[in-house]
């Protein structure tokens, strides 16, 4: 029997384009799950993975923001990480039409569009992330470093713990 030929995402043919090593992890999927569902799937620690959130600053221009998937988006430290004076998510049915993605599909890598990128500090802790592959049921891992050249972005302190504690402070080691 013939083997079954990897479909490749957009975002993996750029990061094959561009040299850059990940691997590729795919689960099963009939709708959309979250992040911290699709970490149970795939039995990885949350520290590791990280979601794409895309907002609207001040200027009505975009903003990309990838953060741990048990943390939250500080709306404040994200808009001063840009330049802006406040960001707000955009709405779930704008994400197609802004990223070219779907909702639980979204990665920064390959956006319609080459939209401001911040990538929170944590990451530069870990030697490898998971991010979506850009569409649901893929998963790429790959060093931050890579992601950061992938997508344009840089580093930046803009996630807090759901009571609040600033990622700069929060430290919480791997387990999984």
């Amino acid at each position: 029997m013939a083997k079954q030929k990897e479909t490749k995402t957009n975002a993996m043919r750029i990061l094959e384009s561009l040299k850059i090593p990940y691997t590729h992890m795919t689960y099963e999927c009939d709708e959309f799950v979250d992040a911290l569902q699709i970490a149970d799937i795939l039995s990885l620690p949350y520290e590791k993975v990280y979601k794409t959130l895309v907002t609207v600053g001040s200027d009505r221009g975009y903003y990309v923001f990838v953060i741990p998937i048990a943390r939250e988006l500080d709306l404040k430290a994200a808009a001063r990480s840009v330049q802006q004076k406040n960001v707000e998510m955009i709405h779930v049915k704008d994400i197609n039409k802004v990223t070219g993605y779907i909702r639980g599909g979204c990665t920064a890598i390959g956006m319609k569009k080459q939209y401001v990128t911040r990538i929170d500090s944590t990451a530069q802790q870990l030697e490898k992330i998971i991010v979506s592959g850009g569409r649901i049921g893929s998963q790429l891992e790959l060093s931050p470093a890579d992601l950061a050249r992938a997508t344009g972005a840089e580093f930046a302190s803009v996630s807090t713990s759901p009571s609040g504690e600033n990622a700069s402070s929060a430290h919480r080691p791997l387990h999984g």
